[in-house]
């Protein structure tokens, strides 16, 4: 017991000392962010890995990993199985981030070829890299960038495998640097953006929707965040589909097959890990209510519209590389994996042209699950258990939105 004991804290204390943004735990499943947290003018990756699973080989199959989705999980879960076979092309779905992710092709196809999907890389003219101004020299490799680029590469490739995908990193995360690669994203020809990050909201932000967030025809998601109540930009602007987070269970008991919860983090060890909450939700503190939303206990901008699986305890399995402390296969959550979803959601359903912000999920609700249960309140935030805007419940709700996709007729 005493040997298991030291060679436990050794593994520790070598995961918190590679990864300053870790949080290990004695027993249970346990997560870590792959990105530091957001100073002001800056965004985060809201990716979160699961640190308790690290240490399987590299060369194992997914099939070592207890409690993980793959492909025909997620497809299954969010009726896209027959959509996913035949739709897609012509799509061209576009990941938005920082810093350089070396393996990002290579990692993706590793992944695709397990799962049986086709090969998606730059001498076929599916896959495309890109630095802010379209160029090929890339920013410096980042070990936290790449966790995130992998995770929302294999979403897509998990979602829609015949979509083409373009990859933009920005030099670095600052607010005017992504907002630029997210510029570059839709000049290139993009018709679905994905981002998976966010920030402390600031005045600066309706200029910023303005110059960089502001394309019509083309849908654009946005994670809403990790660590519970508290309003994220850009899942605040009016122009983006605003995505929130659930766990995700298997189940025979309903006839989908399936049930959800809003993400929700309050048990000890969850707590000490993220601070609080789980998935984001928020009452913009700047951007004005679109018409499209009627809630009535927030007179801004409400988020989420939208919601997909983001519990790591409920994860995905990705496929990673560079930067990874175990490099191979690992087990991901945070609303960084639901982004990507509903934007190969999007792809799927082919209808972006007449899409400008996240309206059409609001007049289209029979297509979606609604999440009925879950909360990720915290009443030191503003937001007690009951409230709308934290808890889960029939018809919308701030953690989940309006549900999550069944089919892609909400998109």
């Amino acid at each position: 017991m005493l040997k298991r004991l030291v060679i436990g804290l050794a593994v520790s204390a070598l995961i918190a000392g590679a990864f300053p943004f870790a949080h290990v735990h004695a027993s249970g499943p346990t997560y870590r962010a792959v990105c530091p947290p957001a100073t002001p003018g800056h965004v985060q990756c809201f990716a979160l890995v699961r640190s308790d699973l690290t240490a399987i080989s590299p060369n194992a199959a997914p099939a070592a990993f207890p409690g993980y989705y793959v492909p025909s999980d997620l497809q299954a879960a969010y009726n896209l199985t027959a959509t996913s076979a035949v739709s897609g092309t012509g799509q061209i779905l576009a990941d938005v981030l920082w810093f350089d992710d070396p393996t990002a092709e290579s990692d993706m196809n590793h992944y695709r070829a397990a799962f049986g999907l086709p090969p998606c890389t730059t001498a076929n003219g599916c896959f495309k890299k890109v630095n802010e101004a379209g160029g090929t020299t890339y920013p410096k490799p980042d070990r936290g960038a790449a966790g995130e680029i992998s995770l929302d590469l294999d979403m897509f490739s998990a979602i829609c495998p015949k979509c083409k995908i373009i990859l933009v990193e920005a030099s670095n995360n600052g607010d005017v640097n992504i907002g630029i690669a997210e510029y570059e994203a839709a000049k290139l020809g993009a018709t679905v953006i994905s981002n998976s990050y966010g920030g402390p909201e600031s005045s600066a932000d309706p200029l910023y929707d303005k110059y960089f967030y502001n394309h019509p025809g083309i849908p654009i998601t946005a994670s809403t965040g990790d660590t519970g109540y508290g309003p994220a930009y850009p899942a605040t602007s009016p122009y983006v589909t605003a995505v929130g987070g659930t766990s995700l269970y298997k189940t025979s008991s309903v006839p989908r097959g399936w049930v959800e919860t809003a993400w929700s983090c309050y048990s000890s060890s969850c707590t000490s890990l993220l601070g609080t909450g789980g998935t984001g939700s928020g009452c913009s503190a700047l951007e004005p209510k679109p018409s499209w939303q009627t809630d009535t206990g927030c007179a801004t901008r409400t988020e989420a519209d939208v919601s997909a699986v983001a519990d790591p305890k409920t994860g995905v399995a990705v496929y990673q590389t560079y930067g990874a402390l175990f490099p191979g296969w690992a087990v991901y959550g945070g609303t960084s994996a639901a982004a990507p979803i509903v934007a190969g959601s999007y792809a799927l359903a082919g209808n972006g042209a007449s899409i400008n912000n996240g309206s059409y999920a609001y007049s289209h609700t029979s297509a979606l699950n609604d999440v009925l249960k879950g909360t990720n309140a915290n009443p030191n935030a503003g937001c007690n258990y009951g409230s709308y805007l934290c808890t889960a419940g029939p018809g919308y709700d701030g953690p989940t939105g309006r549900g999550t996709p069944n089919g892609t007729g909400a998109f």
